[in-house]
């Protein structure tokens, strides 16, 4: 690399719950983040879900511009247990496949 040239950073995987839980700084995080993310042009990667916490970051970071691809499970794609699709969405045979 020459000079002070720095990587930048394209995507980011995001693993949060699929509910709010109880303490409000998490979704306050989460709603910076996505801010950032958006700020930054970075694509967020997470677990395709759109409840809770996962929910808040997938559907902000979509609003805000940035590419969001959630990577879940056939089974609970097609089971509707997931809430709507945000962004693009990648079914794999089983949650091991995720990673």
């Amino acid at each position: 690399m020459e000079g002070n040239s720095a990587r930048q950073i394209k995507s980011i995987c995001v693993f949060c719950g699929s509910n709010l839980g109880e303490n409000a700084k998490f979704v306050e995080t989460v709603n910076n983040l996505d801010r950032v993310l958006a700020k930054r042009k970075i694509h967020l990667v997470y677990g395709g879900n759109s409840l809770g916490l996962m929910g808040c970051v997938s559907t902000a970071t979509h609003v805000e511009g940035s590419q969001v691809l959630g990577i879940i499970p056939t089974a609970l794609a097609e089971g509707n247990f997931t809430g709507k699709k945000v962004g693009e969405e990648l079914q794999v045979p089983t949650m091991q496949d995720k990673i």
